[in-house]
């Protein structure tokens, strides 16, 4: 039977794409539980999007959890098999604090994960699917791109160990370089060091937020680190020849938790949403802490996100409804029916009608089986 997607709400119909997407570059579909043992989260709990986890204990009294992640289960499940990558992708629903209502909301989540032997190109090939996810969705995109290596060296070159260094991402994160200014000065002075590189120009370099080539040849002519910086230019190198590379930047400003995040970050954001819609990248040392060799790539679609900005585009949610009352013939209202829909309008019959219905317009039927528009909403 085919699907008409006109029944379908729009976040529903992109993710049928997105999986149509992933199917074609043989990302294969992941399936999992409700729940899970809370084991599992509680020994990752920051590398979560929210910490709130709802619980309950099983029948043979283990504590287990409503999924609030799919990746996690995705790495506990992938065997290690030498030269290997694991490549899947998942459409599921996840249990957690939504961004836009702040209480437990069961949410669609739909993403893909790359884990094994990874390797430059599986690496393009995940960033590529994300910025023809970002496509799917909206025209007007654009992903965000960073290397956490380059601003983790960027910070030890400030004098900043490892602890330290987590600490001041969190400034880098939410853009506040004052703190972060601040915050490197305590430790320098704590330490009474000189730094290799000064504080100045290291913020200089995290504010860069243009276009790849740009940043890249500022990158270079600071010295910043060669290897992180060639990983940079290749992979933007492969999305412009690949047709991809007009709605990218380089934003130093995108960056994950250095407990599990590691190379290659990116985050989508479409015109009309505040907040990224889809964040990814490369994250070994999460694989690392489960006590696997492998090396991971991935990203994530937070429909939650997009099922708000969608509901704002589209004000109604029935394009007709048809008031009848005890006196109007029953074949009448069911030809009028039949004739909404097959003009493709979405469409309700109702004696009575809630001041909560949204709806476009209004029809009775007249005394010869016609409908007749009454008002419109």
């Amino acid at each position: 039977m085919e699907i008409n997607e006109t029944v379908l709400k729009e976040e529903e119909r992109i993710a049928f794409i997105l999986r149509s997407l992933y199917r074609q570059y043989g990302f294969l579909q992941y399936k999992m539980s409700k729940f899970e043992e809370y084991d599992l989260y509680a020994n990752c709990r920051d590398f979560l999007v929210s910490d709130n986890i709802i619980t309950f204990t099983d029948t043979n009294g283990k504590l287990m959890a409503l999924k609030p992640d799919v990746t996690l289960s995705i790495v506990r499940s992938t065997r290690d098999i030498p030269g290997y990558v694991n490549k899947v992708f998942y459409n599921e629903n996840v249990y957690r604090v939504s961004h836009g209502s702040h209480a437990f909301k069961e949410i669609m989540q739909v993403g893909l994960e790359c884990i094994g032997a990874i390797d430059d190109y599986n690496i393009f090939e995940t960033v590529l699917l994300a910025v023809k996810s970002l496509s799917a969705i909206s025209s007007e995109h654009i992903l965000s791109l960073s290397h956490l290596n380059i601003i983790s060296s960027l910070l030890a070159e400030l004098g900043l160990d490892k602890e330290e260094q987590k600490q001041a991402v969190r400034l880098i994160g939410n853009k506040n370089m004052h703190e972060f200014k601040k915050f490197c000065e305590e430790v320098q002075v704590k330490r009474n060091e000189s730094a290799a590189r000064s504080i100045d120009e290291v913020i200089n370099i995290l504010m860069l937020n243009d276009e790849p080539s740009k940043v890249i040849e500022i990158l270079e002519s600071k010295g910043c680190d060669v290897k992180a910086v060639n990983e940079l230019k290749a992979l933007t190198s492969m999305l412009n020849a690949a047709g991809e590379g007009e709605r990218i930047v380089i934003d130093f400003s995108v960056v994950s938790d250095l407990s599990y995040y590691n190379g290659i970050v990116f985050k989508g954001y479409i015109k009309g949403v505040p907040e990224s819609v889809l964040s990814g990248g490369q994250y070994d040392a999460l694989l690392k802490k489960m006590e696997k060799s492998q090396k991971a790539v991935g990203f994530a679609v937070y429909m939650d996100f997009l099922e708000r900005y969608f509901e704002k585009d589209e004000p109604y949610e029935l394009d007709a409804v048809i008031k009848y009352d005890e006196d109007t013939d029953r074949r009448y209202l069911f030809n009028a029916v039949q004739v909404a829909l097959n003009k493709g309008l979405k469409v309700t019959a109702q004696k009575e009608i809630s001041d909560k219905l949204r709806y476009k317009t209004l029809y009775r039927i007249d005394e010869y089986g016609a409908l007749k528009e009454v008002s419109n909403a």
